[in-house]
């Protein structure tokens, strides 16, 4: 279960912005933001992405809208010199007039990534720099920079998935239909490298728990001489198969997916060798049965074949060094966990002739970069204490340092300048409070840097590499209707952080009722220190509401044992901290009306608010629960797992995280949303939670969205949902009331 779906989901925005609307001022100001908020896909249609640097630092490279009202990316270039930008490519150029189309993988991948991006989603310079290569409906372009030719690729009637450039340039490897292929660039002819077995068994799509779960999106590797690929296989034979059907469309044919649930089969994956001249697969070798998933492949300029294993429980994991000439490995480093591990996908990056850089996290200073040696012995640890390493940005092997994303409080990230010498003092780029991120291509002469500030626009910065601002890159966005009236504050017990967002008329001589948006469950902080992150719990408290988020334990950016703390137990740490944290600020803020609080949130926090209602007693008076997990029996293994154990095992973790073992116990009013196409939390979720309330004798209230998936982006079925959680926010909390509040 992946984080994008708390603040920045669609319809978790819908669900508090919902309530918005019940006290929102009769006319057209309340449609008109609805409208702009759909319209704009959460503003930020127009926002420039995707930032990549020529090899020279000429130009900056770039996906960009036309305006902050299209979904369809063109690619534009921004000359580092003139300061000037220019259109280099757009989908209908390409698609002469013709009508985009998204194969069923396609549109499964965009849902991995949580995209909604038509047109050029995506693209890929050459390492020289003199080509791009430009994929589109399943089609394939290069783009000579020099000329400004453009030349499409014969793919074939299925398509192609996941097209790169090797290293030399020279060819393009792809995926089509489950089977690897390269295309020889010089010659356009196409071989393929490792043929699709059967229905069931593919070489080159990663499978779902690696994308999903593990932040892998590729299932295949080029060496860095481009002379062979290191392939993923994958056998979903004995995996189920979950069938989303259309009830609107019964006639339609059901999309069949492999999804593995807790305790169950998952695929079956290994990686191979293949040659791009021909001939068959060498498998590479490790203990599999120990270490059934494949997390992480490197193949990088001055190391090896390098995979990092794990084993089911996610408590060992081994990183191994692979011969690539005949599929042996060894053991460069091992890690473990008494309660689980956390994947750091950025992890190994491996550093010509000083070994590679490790993430580790082993105790409460959180997770360090480390240098090893190309052995694995520690060599020395690079980050202090307290500074919480999120990931490895980029690596300037020349100047022997390194950039990473890091945090000494979940509220803030930012991107530091490591020495790989251990001499020097570690500089953090930017000083400004908020979030940054960094691109940076070594030996170029300019490098993107992306800053969020607390409050106001974000800008994407172009500087030298002194960190000097050259020029900005212009965003097409719309802009925001208002600055949110956010405050944040730490709360008791163990200094919870928490965010208030107040009506910008706020009377502080009313009592307001208090939404709890929540996700509370692990990978994702909804307290940030962005307030344009705020803009839909603006929306809601300027109709009548007070809206707070908190973070508690199993939330990300604190220590180790904080995050952990959920083992075994989903719901319970998190609903006791959100508890306590409501009552201490409604103790704090009078103006707060502790006995009129609801409590919204989007797949886990759908969960969240489900079980809220089943078990917090009197606190929460109302919930409205977006595509919530009902019973983690029917999550996918790899997530589910990680936190819960195995299913027969650990039957007690699984009894106490369910919200069918409560169901009986709902006593105040709840509205749950979920789409019918949902191909992560499936809509049989909701059946069965309904099953359950039924068979109790409750009563609670049901808004299917024909033909939605977990992330609703559809602008009338969006508008909808505001509309519908509006009425029901008014109808159960109510509106502001005079008087001197009481005292909880």
């Amino acid at each position: 279960m992946r984080a994008s779906y708390t603040r920045r989901s669609i319809v978790t925005f819908a669900l508090c912005a919902a309530a918005a609307c019940a006290f929102a001022p009769r006319g057209a100001a309340a449609e008109d933001l609805l409208d702009q908020y759909s319209a704009t896909d959460r503003f930020r249609s127009g926002t420039p992405r995707a930032f990549t640097i020529t090899p020279d630092g000429g130009e900056v490279l770039f996906l960009r809208s036309a305006d902050g009202r299209s979904r369809t990316l063109d690619l534009w270039a921004y000359d580092t010199r003139t300061k000037r930008e220019r259109v280099v490519l757009t989908a209908s150029q390409l698609l002469a007039g013709g009508q985009e189309r998204l194969s069923k993988e396609e549109w499964a991948r965009q849902q991995r990534l949580r995209s909604s991006a038509r047109g050029i989603a995506s693209f890929e310079l050459s390492r020289d720099g003199s080509r791009l290569l430009v994929p589109l409906s399943g089609r394939l372009f290069v783009l000579e920079r020099a000329s400004g030719a453009v030349r499409e690729l014969s793919t074939g009637r299925t398509g192609a998935q996941d097209a790169r450039f090797s290293p030399d340039g020279a060819f393009v490897g792809l995926v089509r239909d489950g089977s690897l292929c390269v295309i020889d660039l010089a010659t356009g002819a196409e071989r393929v490298l490792a043929a699709r077995e059967s229905a069931h068994v593919t070489w080159g799509p990663p499978d779902f728990i690696a994308q999903e779960e593990m932040h892998r999106y590729e299932g295949w590797w080029w060496s860095p001489d481009s002379r062979a690929i290191a392939v993923q296989r994958t056998d979903e034979s004995m995996v189920e198969r979950m069938r989303i059907a259309d009830p609107s469309d019964p006639v339609a044919t059901p999309l069949d997916f492999a999804y593995p649930r807790p305790g169950r089969a998952n695929a079956d994956v290994r990686l191979a060798i293949v040659s791009v001249a021909g001939g068959a697969p060498r498998f590479v070798e490790w203990d599999r049965a120990k270490y059934p998933y494949l997390c992480t492949v490197r193949w990088q300029m001055g190391g090896p074949l390098a995979l990092l294993v794990m084993d089911r429980a996610q408590k060992n994991e081994a990183l191994l060094a692979c011969d690539a000439t005949t599929g042996a490995t060894r053991t460069l480093l091992t890690e473990h966990d008494d309660v689980w591990i956390n994947l750091a996908q950025s992890a190994p990056r491996f550093v010509e002739k000083r070994g590679f850089l490790w993430i580790a996290e082993r105790d409460d200073s959180g997770p360090q970069l480390e240098l090893r040696a190309a052995d694995g012995t520690l060599v020395r640890r690079l980050t202090p204490w307290g500074l919480r390493v999120q990931s490895i940005v980029a690596v300037d092997e020349k100047l022997a340092v390194a950039y990473v994303s890091a945090t000494t409080d979940a509220v803030e990230s930012h991107v530091y300048a490591v020495s790989l010498t251990g001499h020097g003092e570690m500089q953090r780029i930017g000083d400004e409070p908020g979030s940054d991120e960094l691109v940076v291509r070594p030996g170029a002469r300019v490098r993107v840097h992306v800053v969020r500030p607390v409050t106001g626009a974000v800008a994407h910065r172009i500087e030298d590499a002194r960190g000097k601002v050259i020029g900005e890159v212009k965003s097409n966005a719309e802009p925001l209707p208002y600055t949110p009236n956010v405050s944040w504050e730490r709360v008791t017990p163990d200094s919870l952080a928490a965010v208030i967002v107040r009506p910008r008329d706020f009377d502080r001589m009313k009592r307001y009722p208090v939404v709890d948006w929540a996700y509370a469950g692990p990978h994702s902080n909804r307290v940030v220190h962005r307030a344009d992150g705020y803009v839909l719990e603006q929306y809601l408290a300027d109709q009548g509401f007070i809206v707070v988020a908190v973070d508690g334990h199993g939330t990300p950016g604190r220590t180790r044992s904080f995050e952990r703390a959920i083992r075994g137990n989903l719901i319970g740490p998190a609903l006791a901290d959100h508890q306590a944290a409501i009552l201490e600020l409604c103790r704090l803020h009078p103006e707060m009306d502790f006995e009129r609080v609801g409590v919204t949130g989007w797949s886990f926090g759908g969960y969240f608010a489900v079980l809220a209602l089943e078990r917090s007693g009197s606190l929460y008076k109302a919930g409205v629960a977006g595509a919530p997990v009902v019973d983690w029996r029917d999550y996918d293994t790899f997530y589910t797992e990680r936190y819960l154990g195995f299913p027969d095992a650990d039957s007690g973790a699984y009894q106490v995280s369910s919200a069918l073992t409560s169901a009986c116990f709902l006593k105040n009013p709840l509205l749950v949303v979920h789409g019918t196409a949902d191909d992560n939390v499936y809509f049989f979720h909701t059946l069965k939670l309904a099953d359950a309330l039924n068979r109790a004798g409750m009563n609670w209230d049901f808004l299917p969205l024909p033909g939605q998936a977990h992330s609703v982006i559809e602008a009338v079925q969006v508008q909808r949902v505001y509309s519908r959680m509006a009425e029901y926010f008014r109808q159960h909390l109510g509106a502001p009331g005079d008087g001197a509040p009481p005292q909880p």
